[in-house]
């Protein structure tokens, strides 16, 4: 990617993800926006934990709300994608890729199993979420790299050939030069698109 394109990076909880969105190149990279964004309708209390509103329900009616929980989730990643990619165009910068940050939970597992387990119930949420974000991405034709979190910092090391120290220190400078709020979510997020760039 050159000096003119962008990476967003998207750390995900349940109903919302923190996104960053770098700038720059590899070695110089820039925050060019950073906000949270929301994933679900804020009129449908049960939305912002879908499985825990399905968990009671046959496999059948479940799939049926999943399905529409997932649609509304998808939609909103999109327009908000899509408003910063017109965005970042009014200056020349193109979006280039969306990078996701990604559990370490299982996945393809039978929703039947998922209902009857509470600690499966959690993980899919934010499975279903992250789903969300990578469809979106993928409606816009932008590519899509999810990673998991426990693999992020060894990944930026051998993708950016810098010691995780440089890549740490230049992480939290960037949360300097922006300011509040830059925690864990800003952080993991810039450092994914920053190995995107």
């Amino acid at each position: 990617m050159s000096a003119q394109t962008a990476a967003l990076g998207f750390s995900v909880h349940s109903g919302w993800a923190a996104m960053v969105v770098l700038g720059g190149t590899p070695a110089a990279p820039r925050v060019l926006d950073r906000s949270r964004v929301s994933l679900i309708d804020d009129r449908d209390p049960e939305a912002k934990q879908p499985y825990h509103a399905v968990e009671f329900l046959c496999v059948e009616e479940a799939t049926g709300r999943l399905d529409g929980y997932l649609g509304v989730a998808t939609r909103m990643a999109r327009t908000s994608m899509h408003a910063q990619a017109e965005k970042l165009g009014k200056l020349g910068v193109a979006v280039q890729a969306v990078g996701i940050l990604e559990s370490a939970s299982r996945k393809h597992v039978a929703l039947s199993s998922i209902l009857a387990s509470h600690a499966l119930i959690h993980a899919a949420e934010g499975d279903l979420f992250r789903n969300a974000l990578s469809a979106a991405a993928e409606q816009l034709r932008i590519e899509v790299c999810r990673l998991q979190t426990r693999a992020l910092e060894e990944h930026a090391m051998q993708c950016l050939q810098l010691p995780r120290k440089r890549l740490l220190d230049t992480v939290n400078g960037l949360g300097r030069e922006v300011g509040p709020p830059w925690g864990a979510d800003q952080k993991k997020a810039a450092l994914l698109a920053w190995t995107l760039l």
